[in-house]
């Protein structure tokens, strides 16, 4: 099945973020290989180039590594994962408190409502 990509940025960038996610989320551990560009690029229905350019964003952050004619590799470096994964948090905070300025919203409202949030999802 194809992914699905939006309008609001390169499809590259969301493919790049889409697999920090998923590395963020040991969804593929560390050490482990990603599929080939060919191979990606058939999944989510791109053209190689774009995932090829995904792969050399991903190498540039430090979370993939290229093992010569083995192939790409998520990275075994676990300060190189923290600093993605704070550099990640960090947009996604930043979202946020964006949205939360939008609506004139108080920061101490705004951290109550993301409690409240968090206990209906635990229950």
């Amino acid at each position: 099945m194809a992914w699905t990509f939006t309008s609001d940025k390169p499809v590259y960038l969301q493919i790049a973020e889409r697999i920090t996610r998923s590395v963020l989320a040991a969804e593929f551990r560390p050490g482990e290989q990603l599929p080939t560009v060919r191979q990606l690029a058939m999944h989510a229905a791109v053209n190689p180039n774009t995932v090829q350019r995904a792969y050399q964003e991903l190498e540039n952050d430090g979370i993939i590594i290229v093992r010569g004619t083995l192939g790409r590799f998520v990275t075994d470096d676990a300060e190189v994962i923290e600093r993605n994964r704070k550099k990640l948090a960090g947009r996604i905070v930043a979202e946020l408190c964006k949205g939360f300025a939008e609506l004139s919203l108080p920061l101490s409202q705004a951290i109550e409502l993301i409690k409240e949030v968090q206990a209906n999802e635990r229950a």
